[in-house]
């Protein structure tokens, strides 16, 4: 199993969640579409050559966002950030992907 992490803008918010469900995150026992999500804000500044969704080149931006963590099986967990990448309006989206470890008898 693997635990995925991703910054998105409120305004995407639900497409990118729903991109990443239908690929097969967020299955735990009988239960889907789960996940944990919170509000935050995130900072960046897009370089001259950077083609921002958000903000103009050279620029700080500060941008209302939400942190969002899903569960991923192995079989999916590429098809999962695949989707998520191409459902989010960033051209280069901020996440992170854990393996996450078996408890220890």
């Amino acid at each position: 199993m693997y635990k995925l992490g991703f910054y998105v803008p409120e305004t995407h918010l639900e497409p990118v969640k729903a991109a990443a469900f239908a690929a097969g995150a967020g299955r735990i026992g009988d239960y889907d579409q789960c996940c944990w999500q919170v509000a935050g804000q995130g900072q960046f500044r897009p370089s001259a050559a950077a083609n921002p969704f958000i903000g103009k080149p050279g620029e700080l931006e500060l941008v209302d966002e939400y942190r969002v963590e899903m569960v991923c099986a192995d079989d999916c967990v590429r098809a999962v950030v695949d989707a998520m990448i191409a459902a989010h309006p960033y051209e280069e989206p901020a996440w992170d992907l854990l393996q996450m470890a078996e408890l220890p008898e």
